[in-house]
Parts: C-alpha cells; structure tokens; sequence
C-alpha cells in the first residue's frame, strides 16, 4: 500500500484517501474525514481523492477509519483503478499534492496500469477443529510418536523435550499450510491475475490469500473457491470477501 509520512503545516490539509487516473475534477460528496467533501487534485493523467482536514494530524479513530474505508469502496464501485493509501496520510495545501503526484509521475502510472480493470479478493481457509495441537498429532504419525514418546516416561519431561515439541508442532503446522495454499492457488490461478500469501494472524488458519482479479472475472474467482473447497473436508472453513481496492497490490515508494 502506497505510504507518505508527510504532514501538513498549516492548520488545513489535504488528507489523501487513494490515487486515481484522470485529469479532470472530480467530487464524490460528503464521505470523508469529518463529513468533509471528497474531490480529486490532478496533475496530468492522474489524481489524488482528497478532503479537507483541519488539524495536521487525523487520530485513528474508528469513525475514521469508517469514512476511509467508504472513500475507498465508493472508488471501487465507480470501475476506475485505484492505489490506495495508508490511514492518515496528509499533505498540505492542493500545491502540495500536485507536486507529489509531478514527483511520482511514473511509478503512479505504472501502478495503476497494473491494477486497471482489477479488484482484490480476498481467502481465508481456518481449521474448523476444537484442538489444532491434537488435529495435528491425530493426523500425522512423526508428532504423534514424539508426543506419546514424551508422555510415556515415568519422569517429568524437560524444557528442552518440550521445546522440541513445540518445534516439530510448528513445523508440521507450517508444512501443511504450504500444502494446503498450494492446492488451494492450483485451482485459483487461473481466474487471478496475482497471488499473494499473507501471514495467517493465528495457529487455527490457515491461510489468507489476498487475489488480484479482473472485475468481470469475480463470478469466476467466487466458483474457484466453491471448487478449492470440495478438495477439503469438514475440518476446513472457506471464507472469502471482497471486491476491495488493492491494497495488497500496491508498491509504491512515495517521493515527497
């Protein structure tokens, strides 16, 4: 995701919800920070949505957050490509953003092209099981003899013994969510542009795949994962969402 550390100087700003291709203005109504109207500043062939702010700092707050994330969805609803930004990215005054974009011409312009006409999907897979230590150890014989070699002693097993549990644990865990992720993209490739595997937020998933789709391909990524799904049995939940903007997708390496 696109990311500025600027901050404006003056007591109003311009806070910078995403990047947009076109040169003409444009306004999106009172959806912003605030309830502040969301317009677009253009240079050339490209454009930032902004609104008016006027402190130099915007707190992350959870109405904030809201009215960010409503700028963004409103820009994917209307088709067009779209970079989003970082929460809380503020320039100054319209002189300010212009020269931003003039500075960061061509990587802007590059990056949208990569995305025109493409949304992101996103795929998150989960152990649906009360006990994934023991899911493990009941599906995989290397940790279940480790684990029964460990309880059958007659002494206390050492730290060192229970950290090499924890070791083998791990390994099997992050083994299958290689294997698992690899079939599951087999079936996704080929109705996603690109595929990129973030790193599951707990031991009970996964996986969670962020997806780069062409809009009129989401019916076709949607039947994907009905197809993925069936490779699985009833110890695995498939749940996807979207279409978001990109945020995934998007390298950019602002230059104030």
């Amino acid at each position: 995701m696109a990311a500025l550390s600027k901050r404006a100087n003056g007591m109003t700003g311009r806070y910078l919800y995403a990047l947009v291709p076109g040169g003409q203005s444009r306004s999106y109504g009172c959806l912003g920070i605030n309830g502040g109207n969301v317009y677009t500043i253009a240079e050339r062939n490209v454009a930032a949505v902004v609104s008016d702010v006027p402190n130099q700092k915007v707190r992350p707050e959870r109405r904030h957050f809201a009215a960010h994330q409503a700028v963004l969805r409103k820009l994917v609803q209307d088709d067009g490509a779209v970079l989003p930004m970082s929460f809380g990215v503020i320039s100054s005054g319209p002189k300010g953003v212009r020269q931003i974009l003039s500075r960061n011409h061509k990587v802007v312009t590059q990056q949208l092209l990569r995305v025109s006409g493409k949304v992101e999907m996103g795929l998150r897979v989960t152990w649906d099981v009360p006990n994934i230590f023991e899911y493990l150890v009941n599906t995989h014989l290397e940790l279940r003899t480790a684990r029964d070699r460990l309880l059958r002693t007659d002494r206390i097993p050492t730290q060192d013994e229970k950290i090499e549990i924890g070791r083998l644990f791990e390994s099997t865990l992050n083994s299958d969510r290689d294997l698992y992720a690899d079939k599951v993209e087999e079936t996704l490739a080929p109705r996603c542009d690109e595929v990129k595997r973030n790193k599951c937020r707990d031991e009970l998933e996964v996986m969670n795949l962020a997806c780069l789709v062409k809009r009129e391909a989401v019916n076709q990524f949607e039947a994907g994962v009905f197809e993925a799904a069936r490779l699985f049995d009833d110890n695995f939940a498939f749940d996807y969402n979207g279409p978001w903007a990109p945020h995934n997708f998007v390298e950019i390496d602002i230059n104030l």
